[in-house]
């Protein structure tokens, strides 16, 4: 009988049947799968959606501090430039005035340091001048005397023919070292 029965719920189970289950599980399924249902709506999707919008508004807040910060970089770069291409000036400014001080500097001190060897020049010149004089009087006295003394020997009648040779070559001595 068993076999019969087993026969009969074989025969009654075939085809759409299979595919379907009972109609108590599939009460159960539905009711399970509404409560599920009603329990994702209300908690879980706010939960999520929640969730979801504080992520993208902390993205879009940090892509907003970023490009703030990229546009502040910016602005302190462009700043830095300007200021470089500032001081890059100021600086050929200096070098050239410094060169241009230099340049006058120089021409300054070549035209003092030709006045001064041309003084030095005229100094030495000056001084040259006066030793020769000086030289020329002295020659002048030293002749004058040798003069009185040969004149004094010739007058005094001592002086014969070897003694004024004598007389004249010491004369001519003499002013050869007075000379040099």
């Amino acid at each position: 009988m068993i076999q019969i029965l087993a026969q009969e719920v074989v025969e009654e189970s075939s085809g759409i049947d299979l595919l379907l289950p009972d109609t108590s599980e599939l009460i159960a399924g539905f009711i399970a799968f509404s409560i599920i249902f009603v329990f994702v709506w209300k908690w879980v999707i706010p939960a999520a959606d929640k969730a979801l919008t504080a992520r993208q508004e902390a993205i879009t807040g940090q892509l907003t501090q970023a490009e703030t910060v990229k546009q502040e970089a910016e602005s302190l770069l462009d700043d830095y430039k300007k200021q470089l291409a500032q001081a890059k000036s100021e600086a050929n400014t200096i070098v050239e005035e410094a060169r241009q001080a230099a340049d006058v500097l120089r021409s300054n001190l070549v035209s003092q340091a030709e006045e001064d060897a041309a003084s030095i020049r005229g100094k030495a010149r000056a001084d040259a001048g006066a030793e020769m004089d000086r030289a020329a009087a002295q020659i002048k006295d030293e002749v004058a005397t040798l003069s009185l003394e040969l004149a004094q020997m010739v007058v005094a009648g001592s002086v014969d023919e070897s003694v004024q040779r004598t007389l004249v070559d010491r004369y001519i001595d003499d002013l050869g070292n007075l000379a040099s």
